[in-house]
């Protein structure tokens, strides 16, 4: 175990992908021997310790570098459960430290032409650009700030290379007018409904079309999941082209498993040309939860943080991530997940934070079942001074059976009181178990509209193959969108 570094060694280090000098081999060979018991260095080469409280981050089974996911927890990591999370150790020893506003900054992906190689050699060019013995000198004589300028002028320059330029500063979008309808309700104080759809296991988009035409009159958003527990399904952005077809706005779902930065950023400009105006950057779930056989689990290419980093400039610099120019690019509203019971409400506050700085516009939330605890997570919001800054959905699944209810309990990320999960099983027993889960989800909902004031802006509806309850949530919450018209009834056709 790494002196350093709370659990497990997870990978061995890596590789280098070119030929190198024997000098070269020996640097690496050194570096590794004092870094490797130290903090289990994987040798990824472009080293975080100075922002991440000295634990390293590459020991996530994910490889997230911005933060944990959405399932992390003070007892284990959810993807290896021998193993504590690695995020939470970095957040709590952060705190302790003192050090928890370094954790702001966006920090970038790996750089795989330097994976496998040495750190030591590029903070040594750092230091004979700015003049060795200058910053020798600082650092051993000076104090206070003018030390931390000299310190930091080194390793913000290691950790930040040219092509990414991460900082912990805010970044409003480079427009005024609203891309989406979604973000013009938002702008125009509507208490926002939005709806998940879970896009078809096959090819047929029957049913897709179906149940967009059901909740169509009643939501603003229809959102379609990618690859949700890491199982196929219908791509989210060909839903979200179905959706338009039928004349609804989709939110189009990205999960950085599933993409490189060469993919996302083709993608991006792909929905954006045939009509998809909002974009939800999630992490996504761990393999660990596809059935076999699962794909790598060691390591994404990119986080969700990242990926907002990526379209941000994209969309308001016009740039890719390499540096070229793009002539049209991409327009639209950008949102993220949020999670307010997955950790500790300071930890998950910076977490939620760093999103809105990296460009996060809207936040659609994980399932609340208990709204004492979201406002205890909405304070830690509010103290970081960012309410004003994102507009946030909160998420509800109307339970159908004690069964599902019980299942929530182990979702990562998810609490159900006990008090919910008493109502359910005796409304089993009495028969009635999916009219006392729509009772439990209006009274949320109520209890959701009265935050309006303090940083809620809407709900967001996930009823995991249950569709034909939310116009029933809308009509009796008293959610209708304004200029609601009632659909027509289904005519029955002879035969």
């Amino acid at each position: 175990m790494p002196i350093f570094t709370p659990g497990r060694r997870w990978q061995p280090a890596y590789s280098p992908f070119k030929p190198e000098s024997f000098t070269s081999r020996l640097m690496e060979n050194i570096e590794y021997a004092i870094k490797g018991p130290l903090f289990g260095c994987r040798m990824c080469g472009n080293c975080l310790l100075q922002e991440t409280a000295f634990i390293c981050p590459m020991e996530c089974p994910k490889g997230l570098r911005n933060g944990p996911c959405g399932g992390s927890t003070p007892e284990r990591c959810y993807v290896d459960k021998t193993r504590p999370c690695i995020w939470y150790e970095i957040y709590a020893r952060a705190f302790k430290l003192g050090r928890e506003e370094k954790l702001l900054e966006v920090l970038p992906p790996l750089d795989w032409d330097k994976v496998g190689e040495e750190t030591w050699r590029d903070v040594i060019t750092c230091i004979k650009k700015n003049g060795g013995g200058q910053v020798l000198k600082s650092l051993l004589f000076d104090q206070g700030e003018n030390r931390y300028k000299t310190w930091n002028l080194i390793f913000r320059t290691v950790r930040q290379p040219e092509w990414w330029q991460g900082d912990d500063q805010y970044h409003p979008p480079a427009y005024s007018e609203p891309v989406s309808n979604l973000e013009r309700a938002f702008k125009a104080g509507q208490f926002v409904v939005a709806c998940e759809i879970a896009p078809p296991l096959g090819m047929s988009t029957k049913k897709l079309v179906e149940t967009i035409q059901l909740v169509k009159p009643y939501v603003t958003a229809i959102n379609f999941t990618d690859n949700a527990s890491a199982t196929p399904r219908m791509t989210s952005w060909a839903c979200s082209k179905i959706a338009i077809e039928a004349g609804a706005e989709p939110v189009m779902q990205i999960a950085a498993r599933d993409r490189t930065r060469a993919s996302l950023q083709g993608e991006i400009l792909g929905a954006t040309a045939m009509g998809v105006r909002n974009v939800l950057c999630v992490t996504g779930d761990s393999p660990v939860l596809a059935p076999p056989p699962r794909g790598r689990m060691d390591i994404n290419d990119l986080d969700s943080i990242q990926m907002i980093w990526i379209l941000r400039r994209m969309r308001d610099e016009g740039r890719y991530l390499d540096g070229r120019e793009i002539k049209f690019p991409p327009k639209f509203f950008l949102g993220a997940a949020a999670s307010p019971f997955a950790s500790e409400p300071k930890f998950q506050a910076i977490r939620e934070h760093k999103k809105v700085n990296a460009g996060a516009q809207f936040f659609q939330t994980n399932l609340v079942y208990d709204i004492e605890r979201m406002e205890i997570w909405l304070n830690a919001l509010a103290k970081r001074n960012i309410l004003d800054k994102v507009y946030i959905m909160i998420g509800i699944t109307p339970l159908k059976s004690a069964k599902m209810t019980r299942y929530m309990t182990q979702v990562p990320g998810v609490f159900v009181p006990e008090t919910i999960l008493k109502r359910m099983e005796e409304a089993e027993q009495a028969g009635n178990a999916q009219e006392e889960g729509a009772q439990i989800a209006l009274e949320l909902i109520e209890k959701i509209k009265t935050y309006q004031t303090q940083g809620i802006h809407g709900l967001h509806i996930m009823p995991v193959g249950w569709e034909d309850i939310v116009p029933r949530l809308v009509r009796e919450a008293g959610l209708l969108p304004p200029g609601f018209a009632a659909p027509e009834p289904a005519v029955a056709v002879a035969h």
